[in-house]
């Protein structure tokens, strides 16, 4: 079984050059994807880029699977537009905050093998649809 990376085990060699070079793309990446989702949810692109920096920051502290990358997802865009239009800013950070709590539960329960079991056409259809709704946004 491969050892992945951990903030917490100081025995892995660790390759900085490479390291450096994958965040500084993730983050390139990131700036235009997290102006473009906080400006379709109703928000100021500065909500948006901080978003993306602690949502990076703390992948980078407690991640570190080889190849992980966080960041925002298009799916989440409607129904953020949703609950920001309807509730406003407020209900948009209790959600966020109770999706975090639901990913840090099903990680310490070692629930993430079961979207293995989520059919390949079903995957399929999910990105086909959140590209249309994309799409449609622009």
């Amino acid at each position: 079984m491969k050892k992945y990376l951990n903030l917490f085990d100081f025995k892995q060699k660790v390759d900085y050059k490479n390291e450096i070079l994958a965040g500084l793309t993730v983050a390139m990446t990131m700036i235009p994807e997290s102006l473009m989702f906080a400006i379709l949810a109703g928000f100021s692109p500065l909500v948006g880029l901080y978003g993306a920096f602690i949502m990076g920051l703390v992948t980078a502290i407690f991640g570190g699977r080889p190849g992980l990358i966080s960041g925002g997802a298009g799916a989440t865009v409607v129904v953020l537009m949703a609950l920001m239009n309807s509730h406003g800013l407020e209900y948009v950070f209790a959600a966020v905050a109770l999706a975090g709590v639901f990913q840090l539960v099903v990680g310490f329960l070692k629930l993430g093998k079961f979207i293995r079991l989520v059919p390949q056409p079903v995957m399929f259809g999910f990105v086909n649809g959140l590209a249309i709704i994309i799409f449609m946004a622009q």
